[in-house]
């Protein structure tokens, strides 16, 4: 199945592809079969509480280097490209004072306020997450320029193994919420070392060629990034975190922990492709753009994503509302509920997400930013409400402003790349019989249990 999937790509983005998604299988992989024995080692409320942390992490480290890394594969020359990189490397260092500075005055009063006062006892942990990630995603994006795919694949393995280590070693030590938050750290951004060791080490010629005068050009000729894309970025993660946040302070942590628990589920098969397509994308997509074939190449790609990511995705949601009390034990049944409601945001998700890169490579970072904003509006909006005026369904109203906002999503960026209706029709007709072979596999399970 996967040879006629990728035989629709061409081989090198395939071989690209092939050498991430190998490694962030295994990744993925370990993660997923460490998770029955998490969920026996700590508790939903204590799930609950590395989502907060977690959730507090994203919204900080994603604009840690002000969005320069993700300029990182677009010059022509090296040159310019190792002075963006120092630009960002700069403004991480910048934004981890700051996230110290606020953490030593504000950190308490902030855990109060979300009304998760036990969570105070780990903020010191937030600047180093915040470092450690930013720094992991400027080398990362170094390494995808130079097409050292391989170099990235050792990371994710190395990051899996430390992660999953730490979380059920300290969880037996009963280590509770903080054991949590320690194995996450390391499976975020324990990899910038080694990224950033292979660097100097093949690419150090290039990297002597940092200098502050550079850096200030390249700061500016790139400066549309930290204009538009950090704050892009920021709503984009706070879309999915912020609610997250407020969930806990209408229903608890534990309801928290059941949706963390469902969004790892849900994720594994984007970690899996999607992150892997979205990387080799971006660099493919610079020179699709340049000669014109930027639609072709993002229709073949949304094919191939949904002939590889849709079926597992649907397969999760038919059989985890009967298998989840028997796999995670009895008190994680609810979770599985959860998942199942948000089956059409991460089928969205996971065939919009890789192909968005599309807007920076056409240098539309407004229209980008703008789409961000109106996710976060959306979805907040539509959580307070719930929250405020429903009677329960909080976090089932929360999965529904996910499927809403990606559908959006997808419809402006099929526009903005040319992609016709009809193409992309035939493109998810074609990944047809690859879906039902996973529907008709689910549903016989379900019968059988």
């Amino acid at each position: 199945m996967i040879c006629k999937v990728t035989s629709t790509l061409k081989s090198g983005f395939v071989r690209s592809v092939s050498a991430l998604a190998g490694a962030t299988a295994s990744a993925q992989m370990l993660a997923l079969l460490a998770l029955p024995f998490l969920t026996r080692l700590y508790t939903p409320e204590e799930f609950g509480l590395l989502a907060i942390f977690s959730a507090l992490l994203g919204m900080v480290s994603v604009v840690a280097s002000l969005r320069y890394q993700v300029a990182i594969p677009l010059p022509k020359t090296d040159a310019l490209a190792a002075n963006i990189l120092g630009v960002a490397l700069v403004a991480v260092i910048g934004v981890t004072v700051l996230t110290v500075i606020a953490v030593t005055l504000f950190g308490d009063g902030l855990t109060v306020l979300i009304d998760s006062p036990e969570l105070s006892t780990y903020m010191w942990l937030l600047p180093i997450g915040v470092a450690a990630i930013g720094a992991y995603n400027i080398f990362q994006l170094w390494a995808t320029r130079k097409r050292a795919f391989k170099r990235i694949s050792i990371t994710r393995i190395e990051q899996a193994v430390g992660g999953v280590g730490a979380q059920l070693g300290l969880g037996v030590a009963g280590f509770g919420a903080g054991g949590l938050i320690v194995g996450q750290l390391i499976s975020q951004g324990s990899g910038f070392l080694g990224l950033a060791r292979r660097a100097i080490k093949e690419d150090g010629h290039i990297l002597k060629q940092i200098n502050l005068r550079r850096m200030t050009v390249a700061a500016s000729a790139y400066r549309r990034y930290p204009k538009y894309s950090t704050f892009e970025a920021l709503a984009n993660s706070a879309s999915v975190q912020l609610p997250l946040i407020i969930i806990a302070g209408f229903v608890g942590s534990a309801e928290l922990g059941m949706l963390m628990l469902a969004m790892r589920i849900m994720q594994a098969p984007m970690s899996l492709v999607g992150m892997a397509v979205s990387q080799v994308y971006y660099v493919q997509a610079v020179d699709e753009f340049r000669q014109g074939r930027l639609a072709e190449l993002t229709a073949k790609v949304m094919g191939g994503l949904a002939k590889l990511g849709i079926g597992p995705l649907l397969f999760a949601a038919l059989v985890a509302p009967s298998l989840f009390g028997i796999i995670f034990g009895e008190a994680w049944q609810r979770a599985g509920v959860l998942l199942a409601w948000m089956t059409p945001w991460f089928v969205l998700q996971f065939m919009t997400s890789p192909v968005s890169m599309a807007l920076h490579v056409t240098s539309h970072q407004r229209l980008a930013l703008g789409l961000q904003v109106f996710g976060l509006t959306f979805r907040v909006t539509t959580v307070v409400t719930a929250g405020e005026l429903i009677n329960g369904g909080v976090s089932e109203w929360y999965a529904a402003s996910g499927a809403v906002f990606y559908l959006f999503y997808l419809i402006v960026v099929s526009g903005v790349v040319g992609l016709r209706f009809t193409d992309l029709m035939y493109q998810l007709w074609s990944a047809l019989p690859y879906i039902l072979v996973w529907v008709v596999v689910a549903i016989s399970i379900v019968l059988f249990f």
